[in-house]
Formats: C-alpha cells, sequence, structure tokens
C-alpha cells in the first residue's frame, strides 16, 4: 500500500491566515511528531481559540501561551477534537491559566462552558468554526470547519501521514467509514484547500487525501476478508495477512484496528481483544 499524506518533515507554524500549530514534544510511534496544537485567530482580533492543547506539559502550554502572545490575542475558548490524552489531558491546566472554557462533546472533557454537538457554530470576535460530528476513531471525535480558510481540523480521523488507529470498542470501523465519506463531502462542498490534522503534516490536498483515506481502508478489509474467506482464524495469521507490512512495534496497534475490522465485516457490536 502507498503511504498515506506526507513524507516530509513537518516543524508546525503558521499555515493559513487564522490557523497556527503549535507542537507538542511528545513525539512517537501513535503521534508521529507530536500533537499538533491549533491556535485560531480572526485578523486583527483580541481573542483566540484553541484547539486540543495537547498533553499536560508545562513547556508546550508555555509555548501554547507565547504563541496567542505573539498574535497579541488572549485564549478565549478551547476545543476538543476528542478525547484522547494526547489531544485533551493539557485542557484543564491551559483552563486554569486562562479562564477559557473547554467545549467538547463528551460532558467528562468539559470545563467552565457549554458542549459541542453537531451543528454548532463557534464564533469568537469574527473567528466562526463549524462543528462536525465524525464518530469511528472515538465515539466523541469530531471535526471543526473553518470556513473562511477553507479548512478542515480533522483531528485523529485524517492525519497528516500514516492511518488513523481504530480502537473497539470506542472505535467503530462502520461509523469511521461513514465519516471519511462525509469529510469527502464537506471538502467538496466547501472547496476545502487544507487538513488542519491532530498529527502530522497540513495537507493542501484535503480532497486526495480523504479519497487516498477512503481507498486504504477498503483495502484492508479486502485483505481481512479474502484471509477469513480463505479459511484463517488465528489472530496472528490474519494480522499477518492483512498487514504484511506493519513494523514489530506497532503490531499491537495493528491488533487493535483487525479487531475493529472483524468486528465491522462480522456484524458483531463487540469483538474479543485482538492476541
Amino acid at each position: 500500500m502507498k503511504p498515506l499524506g506526507s513524507t516530509g518533515p513537518w516543524a508546525a507554524g503558521p499555515v493559513t491566515t487564522r490557523a497556527s500549530a503549535v507542537l507538542a514534544p511528545n513525539p512517537g510511534w501513535m503521534t508521529l511528531d507530536g500533537t499538533n496544537t491549533w491556535l485560531l485567530v480572526e485578523p486583527g482580533a483580541p481573542r483566540a481559540v484553541v484547539v486540543d492543547p495537547g498533553p499536560d506539559d508545562p513547556g508546550h502550554r508555555a509555548a501554547v501561551l507565547a504563541a496567542a502572545q505573539a498574535r497579541g490575542t488572549r485564549i478565549a475558548a478551547i476545543l476538543l477534537t476528542h478525547g484522547h490524552a494526547d489531544h485533551a489531558e493539557g485542557a484543564r491546566a491551559l483552563h486554569e491559566a486562562t479562564g477559557a472554557p473547554v467545549r467538547a462533546l463528551d460532558p467528562a472533557h468539559r470545563l467552565g462552558g457549554e458542549g459541542l454537538a453537531e451543528g454548532d457554530v463557534v464564533t469568537v470576535d469574527g473567528l466562526e468554526v463549524s462543528v462536525v460530528a465524525t464518530p469511528g476513531h472515538t465515539r466523541d471525535s469530531l471535526t471543526f470547519l473553518l470556513p473562511a480558510d477553507r479548512a478542515l481540523l480533522t483531528g485523529d480521523t485524517v492525519l497528516g501521514r500514516g492511518s488513523a488507529v481504530i480502537v473497539h470498542p470506542d472505535g467503530d470501523l462502520g461509523a469511521y467509514l461513514a465519516s471519511l465519506a462525509r469529510l469527502a463531502e464537506l471538502a467538496g462542498a466547501t472547496e476545502a484547500a487544507w487538513v488542519l490534522p491532530g498529527h502530522g503534516p497540513a495537507s493542501p490536498d484535503p480532497a486526495g487525501l480523504i479519497a487516498d483515506y477512503r481507498a486504504h481502508r477498503a483495502e484492508r478489509l479486502a485483505l481481512v476478508a479474502a484471509a477469513l474467506a480463505s479459511g484463517i482464524s488465528d489472530r496472528e495469521a490474519l494480522l499477518d495477512a492483512a498487514y504484511p507490512d506493519v513494523p514489530d512495534a506497532l503490531r499491537w496497534a495493528a491488533h487493535l484496528s483487525l479487531a475493529a475490522q472483524l468486528a465491522h465485516l462480522t456484524g458483531r457490536a463487540g469483538a474479543p481483544p485482538a492476541g
């Protein structure tokens, strides 16, 4: 399978007129270059929005605050694409430092503010951010549309490189495939110019990247279906058939995605852990 997204370096920084990324110091197999914390500011406005404050790291928090100060703004709202710790763990400390409410789909991650749901529009000093429900990676996954920059902030639903892990049962492959289809429609309808992901480089080709994601998932599902049809049932053998290119260090993550695919193909609401 061809690599997904960019294979080049990512240093973060300004990407669009309104969006700049501050890269968290948490690189790894699952976080790629690190978590992208997005600072959104309407030109000339005194207040900013932060999307995904990242891990609870004092240095990263200081970098986010410094990025806002450099734009002459203060942080007025904190939005979460989903509740995984590498995106949301730093929300409480940033909330305490700024007083900005933390808004999320999952009530467990809200602090001092309203929730977020499909169709909501967050406005701060002329900045407009629309909320799109894109479950699948997690039940609470959201995408944020920044229409003025024709940008989609996709969290972990679409990454800047590589594919997203679907951790069943919180992650659901059927819902994820439906979310990718919806994002493809949204990218076309808005003539989207950017994917601003939760990890990895920003992509200037949303339609192409989302199409590659959909094709990649279809190919993986076809490999799993073919292996099952051939009589393979052992989980390790299934993994070898469906993920022949996975590094040893990521076999555990591939097992999680395999469990999601098996649940999807067999129509079961749950599936036993891969192992």
